[in-house]
């Protein structure tokens, strides 16, 4: 059965901030990439694709972990590639990390879905309609309230 999973972003957490909250990100990406996951991070658009593509550059090279845009670098692409609606992965992915605001029209097609609610009162209304989404394509939904940072 597919899996969606919520991560509650608390107002007082540093993942509340940009900055915090691309740390986030790239751990998380980082954390399932180790574990063999073949990772897609679904942007709003090209822009934000290519700034987090960027934020993957600046982290401490002990950390580093290759990753690639949708039709940029291998023909197989990496373990973490980095699209946005209008592209598709390049090929099979298993977990998607979903980090445009309206972008639900993958629920099917992931096995695991990592989304988040964030702190922004509009924000957290647009979660709640992926969130309808994902629970009418017959995801199996849970929530992690983020505790640390």
């Amino acid at each position: 059965m597919a899996n969606a999973t919520f991560y509650l972003i608390a107002d007082n957490s540093p993942q509340a901030t940009e900055d915090g909250f691309g740390e986030y990100v790239l751990f998380l990406a980082q954390h399932f990439a180790k574990q063999g996951a073949k990772v897609y991070l679904n942007c709003n658009d090209k822009p934000h694709a290519e700034q987090l593509a960027e934020r993957f550059w600046q982290v401490d090279p002990t950390q580093f972990i290759a990753h690639n845009l949708v039709g940029e670098g291998p023909k197989y692409a990496t373990n973490i590639e980095i699209g946005y609606q209008a592209v598709k992965p390049t090929w099979n992915r298993q977990l998607v990390i979903n980090l445009a605001e309206n972008e639900t029209t993958f629920a099917n097609k992931f096995a695991e879905v990592v989304d988040f609610v964030p702190c922004e009162e509009k924000a957290k209304q647009l979660a709640r309609e992926r969130y309808k989404i994902y629970r009418q394509a017959g995801y199996q939904l849970q929530t992690i309230e983020i505790a640390h940072s």
